[in-house]
């Protein structure tokens, strides 16, 4: 007797249980409310934010040359970096490699198109660019002593392409779609700022290969005219790391989540009951 009130026990839903599933179910819902706006913003808008983006993200990359330079440690510069992605996340500006989790849990709610999406991320991708370049630009001309280790770093990601090459694409698209699951999953702005220097620790410190952190590297290294570094040199080695980070943010860690939460994002698509219901 006592042993089968047990197995029942054990067979119903525990409390534990419950708030938990009700905790995921509001993260996400809260994940979906803040990237509907985002996804469809104006084209000027979407530019635009793009744009401080790189900005801000080049601010990060003068942190990493500039300690690398002093101290020639790529593990300190790693850290120096991470400016830049806690500038990201308390400016709230768009990062191309943020748009693998958020907005694609969007529109798996079916609450924005796959046209949409694809807008996102070509628009914030060349905001990110310009941004950046001009960013680079004033780094190159400012401060000359950074360029040796801007050509030198230009020179390391740029030397082959090939599996190895897109493979530590992949795992940087990984971690930075992670840091976005991350911050999502607290309100707290001091876990989202540890969270932010733990991954940028990871991508710069293990030499993984970003998209956009790098090429604002190697622009400081092309405007630096540094030898062996152009844009035709550019433009192949960035379309292979941006299939990279895509592969990486999508399958390692957003393909997971939608299949995770498949049950609320119906919800989410059900024309007349669930959060759709009741939305603004």
């Amino acid at each position: 007797m006592g042993s089968a009130a047990r197995g029942d026990a054990s067979a119903a839903p525990s409390a534990d249980d419950a708030e938990s599933t009700e905790e995921k179910e509001s993260t996400l819902d809260r994940v979906i409310r803040e990237g509907v706006p985002r996804l469809h913003r104006s084209t000027p808008d979407l530019l635009a934010t793009g744009a401080v983006a790189g900005i801000e993200v080049g601010f990060g990359v003068l942190a990493l040359l500039t300690v690398e330079h002093v101290t020639g440690s790529r593990l300190l510069a790693a850290l120096a970096f991470s400016v830049g992605l806690i500038a990201l996340r308390l400016g709230h500006s768009e990062l191309f490699t943020e748009g693998f989790h958020i907005p694609v849990m969007v529109v798996a709610a079916k609450e924005a198109t796959g046209v949409q999406l694809v807008r996102l991320w070509s628009g914030t991708l060349l905001g990110n660019l310009v941004g950046g370049w001009a960013l680079a630009w004033l780094v190159a001309v400012g401060l000359p002593d950074l360029h040796g280790v801007a050509g030198d770093a230009a020179r390391e990601f740029t030397a082959a392409l090939d599996a190895r090459t897109f493979v530590l694409a992949v795992l940087a698209g990984g971690a930075i779609t992670l840091l976005t699951r991350m911050q999502q999953g607290t309100e707290d702005d001091m876990a989202k700022i540890v969270a932010a220097v733990a991954i940028a620790f990871v991508i710069v410190g293990t030499g993984l290969l970003h998209s956009v952190l790098d090429t604002l590297i190697i622009f400081v290294a092309i405007h630096a005219g540094e030898a062996g570094i152009s844009y035709g040199v550019w433009l192949p080695w960035f379309g292979l790391v941006v299939a990279g980070n895509l592969a990486g943010g999508l399958v390692l860690t957003t393909l997971l989540r939608v299949v995770r939460s498949r049950e609320r994002l119906m919800a989410w698509r059900a024309p007349d009951h669930g959060p759709s219901a009741h939305r603004d």
